[in-house]
């Protein structure tokens, strides 16, 4: 039995949706709680998966790919891919995260697009780290992700009578 959080232990756990908007908040609080993700793509060889910095907007996440790599030429192949993030856990109580799922896009520099993201993204922090000149943006495509649905997991909200698991779905509404 859990001393602290005797709830965790109440079966069956609820099986309550949240409300949209009140679901949307807590997915988009979750995307700032971290900024490391893990992205993962289909190449020619089967699933790739690797962690990767992020920074949100909502729900939509953007980050910069390697340029070259394995990963940009299956996304290029085929741009459906899952994107996962957690908050640190230390048991069930604490367990959070949100699992993406949509279409990348290669965001190439001087679009709009291109624009709009790279003011998202700390670049500043990257290329202070990289030693490069602070004052210039890079000169890289950067990729974005808009959801078209969310796999979203806390356990706290079984308190509220919600279930642990929640999905999030863009055609629902806007």
């Amino acid at each position: 039995m859990s001393a602290a959080h005797p709830w965790l232990e109440e079966q069956p756990w609820p099986t309550e949706k949240m409300p949209r908007d009140q679901l949307y908040e807590r997915i988009e609080h979750t995307l700032t709680m971290v900024n490391m993700g893990v992205l993962a793509t289909t190449g020619k060889n089967g699933a790739i998966a690797s962690p990767i910095e992020f920074y949100a907007e909502g729900l939509t996440v953007y980050m910069y790919p390697q340029p070259g790599s394995p990963k940009i030429k299956a996304m290029q192949s085929d741009p459906r891919v899952s994107f996962a993030v957690h908050t640190p856990v230390v048991g069930w109580v604490s367990c959070r995260g949100a699992q993406l799922f949509g279409q990348a896009e290669i965001l190439e520099p001087g679009t709009p697009e291109w624009e709009h993201g790279i003011d998202i993204l700390h670049w500043q922090a990257s290329a202070a780290e990289l030693g490069r000149d602070v004052n210039v943006r890079p000169p890289d495509p950067i990729m974005r992700i808009e959801p078209d649905r969310v796999v979203y997991t806390e356990h706290w909200i079984r308190r509220q009578g919600f279930a642990p698991r929640q999905i999030w779905r863009k055609a629902d509404g806007s």
